[in-house]
């Protein structure tokens, strides 16, 4: 318990795996009214949501808005919203798996571009491949939806810019950043929504409590989570560690879904998993050499 108190990356490495743990619980509420709602109206209300209850929760009526860096906040929340609507667009078209293969190319993408060392790209690679094998190839039919791949590739390049915007400073805190940027993403997407056709339901019950549910599993905790994991760790470190999410996905399809696994995705499971405890754990090797050669110059 002392050792998860005094490291920060160790910390950081939690708060992630609780973010995608979030994220994947949420997913069978949100399939759930996929079926009643438009996309959009789901995507623009879960954040609008996830703004209000972060608002009273972080009291966003005690920041400085003169110390806000407003061009941090609106980048992020633009990232935020482009997301989560273009991947939830591209999962009309494709199967959730092979949309999960594709998105995930931002992230990787982003890890690979921050690899320095032969360990990086080590690491890097053992996770692309992790993801390539976690692509059901026995789902896929003839041909693919190529603009639903677009859109999955799109949503991939939005979740870079939300990891590279979210370790920019904004003057405040990273509460407040999450709930700024919510509140951005949420005006973007919420005059299309209301433009497409918002249906009245979504006042009514059960349906409002669902939304206010999704609001706070699938974006709330785990964004605020992933803010604070942000500033601990490095972009590669990030975007390697967020290959842990498919598997995430698919535990949570074996445990609520009922779906079983190719071995050829057991094996990517493992591949995944290997990759992120090996940069976690040459990540913060070489923090702890920086901090000797820092310590060793101060006191020499």
């Amino acid at each position: 318990m002392k050792m998860l108190k005094n490291n920060t990356t160790l910390q950081s490495l939690c708060l992630l795996l609780l973010a995608m743990i979030c994220v994947q619980s949420s997913a069978s509420l949100a399939k759930s009214l996929f079926s009643v709602f438009p996309v959009l109206t789901v995507s623009a209300l879960r954040l609008f949501l996830g703004f209000s209850l972060l608002a009273i929760f972080f009291r966003i009526w005690t920041v400085n808005f003169r110390a806000i860096r407003w061009k941090t906040i609106i980048s992020y929340g633009t990232a935020l919203a482009g997301m989560n609507a273009i991947f939830y667009l591209s999962l009309q078209r494709l199967p959730l798996g092979i949309a999960v293969s594709f998105e995930f190319i931002g992230p990787l993408s982003v890890a690979l571009f921050h690899a320095k060392t032969r360990f990086d790209f080590v690491w890097v690679i053992l996770a692309i491949l992790g993801i390539i094998l976690m692509f059901p190839f026995n789902q896929v039919d003839a041909s693919l939806d190529l603009f639903g791949v677009a859109l999955a590739v799109l949503a991939g390049a939005c979740w870079a810019f939300y990891i590279l915007s979210g370790q920019k400073s904004s003057g405040i805190s990273g509460q407040h950043t999450v709930c700024l940027g919510m509140f951005v993403g949420s005006c973007i997407l919420m005059p299309i929504a209301l433009g497409l056709g918002m249906p009245s339901q979504v006042l009514d019950l059960p349906y409002a409590l669902y939304f206010i549910l999704l609001a706070l599993l699938a974006s709330a905790l785990p964004f605020s989570f992933e803010m604070v994991a942000l500033k601990h760790l490095s972009p590669l470190s990030f975007g390697t560690l967020m290959s842990l999410e498919p598997v995430m996905a698919a535990l949570s399809g074996i445990l609520f879904l009922s779906e079983h696994l190719l071995w050829t995705q057991w094996l990517a499971l493992a591949m995944i998993i290997l990759a992120s405890l090996g940069c976690t754990y040459t990540t913060h090797q070489a923090k702890q050499r920086l901090e000797k050669k820092l310590a060793e110059k101060k006191h020499p």
